[in-house]
């Protein structure tokens, strides 16, 4: 079973000289991450949808074996809460094709302020397309019951593991793939920190669990200051032996 890891994002300017040279080009910026990583989650999509055509691009620019995460657009999640959903799955549904071979997941953060829903996630996961693989991150506490595991375990769907500030760490896995987003490591505030080599090894450990269960499993580091996800995510694929 294949283990990816990565960031949420890969173009920042405080990455200079950390990722990639002094002076680069945002628009170069992607093909410096790509000899550095296999993988990364696209979060720019949650602000604004791509055109297909960016993701045909993508398709063509990135290197073979290369998988792009997604993350869905906030007016699917935090404007309309899934409700009614059929526009954003179409939308979704012709993106994904465009990204053919490279795409991964497809990344469904629910506010903070949406309670559990069963019967609207329900709905919206029996009516994505069956070859899109989806993970969802629940930020409201109501979420975090064993039903709804079941319920994202019925339709393939994987629980976000997480990281971070305020956030419970559940390890559930509910799909053939794991997907594990990691905020940072301070009690006080997302996003912030460095995880630590012991941190790392504790993940590298569930990660090996996971693999031994037979599910693939996906990383991305977001706590991008100071470039703390690069440096960690190097440091976890290099203690996992991941490519």
């Amino acid at each position: 079973m294949s283990v990816h890891i990565g960031t949420s994002g890969w173009s920042y300017d405080h990455w200079d000289n950390v990722l990639y040279s002094a002076g680069t080009a945002p628009r170069d910026r992607l093909a410096s991450y790509c000899r550095k990583f296999g993988t990364v989650e696209l979060n720019a999509s949650f602000y604004r949808w791509p055109r297909d055509a960016t993701f045909a691009g993508w398709r063509r620019r990135l290197p073979e074996g290369f998988a792009l995460s997604v993350k869905a657009s906030r007016g699917l999640t935090h404007a309309k809460k899934l409700y009614a959903p059929e526009a954003w799955i179409e939308r979704i549904r012709h993106s994904w094709h465009e990204l053919g071979d490279k795409r991964a997941v497809l990344l469904i953060q629910l506010p903070p302020g949406m309670e559990r829903d069963d019967a609207r996630l329900d709905y919206f996961l029996a009516r994505l397309p069956d070859w899109i693989r989806v993970a969802v991150e629940f930020r409201h506490p109501s979420w975090h019951h064993p039903d709804v595991y079941r319920l994202l375990e019925h339709h393939g769907a994987a629980y976000c593991v997480m990281s971070g500030a305020n956030l419970p760490c559940v390890l559930a896995a509910t799909a053939p793939f794991v997907y594990i987003r990691m905020h940072g490591p301070d009690h006080e505030h997302l996003y912030a920190g460095s995880y630590s080599e012991q941190d790392l090894h504790w993940w590298a450990d569930r990660i090996r669990d996971w693999q031994g269960s037979g599910r693939d499993v996906y990383v991305y580091f977001n706590n991008d200051g100071f470039g703390h996800a690069v440096r960690n995510a190097e440091t976890l694929r290099g203690i996992v032996g991941a490519g």
